[in-house]
């Protein structure tokens, strides 16, 4: 599968601007024979808080987004807001959903670990599932920025799954972050791990890309610096095979034994001594 990320330079709070861009990457995707481009995290709106303004609940953007699909003949994933009521109160959800050439919504996932350090989790409900797609033989899950730093849903999304992708508005004081994770997710589920983060800035942020494609080595296909562009790289299935066969990491888990670590907090020994 030929997949593009699209790391592009969101207008705060600007949607339809943000679609003349998407569709211009999406143009450029076409011409380049790619046959799944990924934008960021929050595509059209960047990382706002704002969610009665910018939630939909009519899928406008969705709608748009799909014809997209069908226009370029290409599938698209991207990010948006859901508008949800909550005890009377505005909320959101923030979810990534992936389109299919032609027009159909093959998933949307729910960011499951709303960044509380950036006060998301005060405006966003937690998603509470895992999805995945299929696209020429690829099975494909997304997740969502700070999602990243919890190893556990990448294991299990890993065992359905060649790619992940993680859809990001990652800024550039914690970019080191960002790159050293996808390779180790990479290393440990032994998947392909494509990393789209934006560039430019957003409510007083910088943000500078580093958006990347890891294969299950852990090795960079290709990477983005700090700029607005199209980075493609082919993902390939029988890889994932060959490396899982070759190195046999999971049959080495011990999942049982790790549930019974997390739940029994008495097997866990205390042990001190003086000198």
């Amino acid at each position: 599968m030929r997949l593009a990320l699209a790391q592009i330079d969101m207008a705060w709070e600007e949607k339809e601007k943000n679609l003349r861009l998407c569709e211009t990457f999406i143009a450029e995707g076409k011409i380049k024979s790619v046959d799944l481009i990924l934008f960021p995290e929050m595509t059209l709106t960047g990382f706002s808080m704002n969610t009665e303004k910018l939630g939909e609940d009519d899928n406008l953007s969705m709608n748009k987004m799909k014809l997209f699909a069908k226009r370029y003949n290409i599938s698209i994933g991207f990010g948006h807001i859901e508008k949800v009521l909550l005890d009377n109160k505005v909320m959101g959800k923030n979810i990534y959903s992936i389109i299919s050439n032609n027009g159909e919504v093959l998933t949307s996932y729910s960011k499951i670990h709303p960044f509380s350090f950036g006060e998301e989790s005060f405006h966003y409900i937690s998603g509470e599932e895992i999805n995945t797609c299929n696209i020429n033989d690829i099975t494909i899950t997304p997740f969502i920025c700070y999602d990243l730093r919890f190893p556990e849903i990448f294991q299990i999304a890993s065992k359905n799954s060649h790619l992940i992708t993680v859809a990001a508005n990652w800024p550039e004081s914690r970019i080191e972050h960002f790159k050293i994770l996808l390779k180790a997710r990479a290393i440990e589920t032994q998947c392909y791990i494509a990393g789209i983060n934006r560039v430019g800035e957003g409510n007083g942020l910088i943000y500078n890309g580093c958006s990347m494609i890891v294969d299950p080595l852990g090795r960079e296909l290709c990477n983005l610096k700090d700029a607005e562009g199209l980075l493609i790289g082919e993902i390939d299935e029988k890889l994932v095979h060959e490396v899982r066969e070759n190195f046999k990491l999971k049959s080495d888990r011990k999942e049982e034994l790790y549930y019974k670590l997390f739940k029994d907090t008495l097997i866990f020994k205390n042990i001190s001594v003086k000198n």
